[in-house]
């Protein structure tokens, strides 16, 4: 994914600082019934941010004929890989879909701790991902370090799914088709308020559509 012209460059700050002895959430959920747009949020967030700072992933649905086949993920630096399709064995199965474990292990690492990550966007904590071992592990790591992260996480489920919901680092909004246009914006400032200095890059247009002085 390639930078915008008109892409935040963000400074994230460590938290639980002698300066900040309440520090503020650095995890933001997104949840939202099936359809509402959660991974559109996810990818204008993109958008709007430096690639080189990013990492993660989101998923797409494959549809075949018009009808949907299956869920491709795609990672932020490019990488590709389909993780369930109804013509997988159904040695592990959400609904009607195979699930390829072995993929989504793989897509663990996309997770990994890395020094050049400002923010980790993840589409998303949701059942099927749960299935690897991997990912879950790599995302307990990933949201009990200081790095901001972006999920979407399944309107229903349990297991890991309610876990990461009930975490107190975490702040949990509804994406419903209302607010889905705005969302982006706002997760954005949601974002530069955890910078270091809480200022976007010189000339660019910020979120409340004022540029602002270099």
């Amino acid at each position: 994914m390639q930078s915008s012209p008109s892409a935040h460059k963000i400074s994230i700050r460590g938290q639980g600082t002698h300066h900040d002895p309440e520090p503020k959430p650095h995890v933001l959920l997104l949840t939202g019934a099936p359809g509402t747009g959660k991974t559109i949020v996810i990818r204008r967030v993109a958008a709007q941010l430096e690639a080189k700072q990013l990492r993660g992933f989101y998923t797409e649905e494959i549809r075949e004929g018009g009808e949907r086949r299956g869920f491709r993920l795609v990672s932020l630096e490019g990488m590709e890989c389909v993780i369930a399709h109804a013509d997988f064995s159904k040695t592990h199965r959400v609904g009607k879909y195979g699930v390829d474990v072995a993929a989504l292990d793989d897509a663990a690492s996309l997770l990994a701790p890395n020094p050049a990550a400002q923010v980790y966007l993840v589409d998303e904590i949701g059942k099927m991902e749960c299935l690897s071992e991997l990912f879950i592990t790599a995302m307990r790591v990933l949201l009990a370090g200081q790095t901001p992260v972006v999920a979407t996480v399944g309107l229903r489920g349990r297991g890991f799914i309610a876990e990461v919901k009930q975490l107190k680092e975490s702040l949990l909004w509804e994406v419903t088709h209302a607010n889905r246009d705005e969302l982006p914006s706002r997760i954005v400032a949601w974002l530069v308020e955890l910078g270091s200095n809480g200022r976007l890059a010189p000339g660019i247009t910020d979120v409340c559509g004022k540029e602002r002085a270099s």
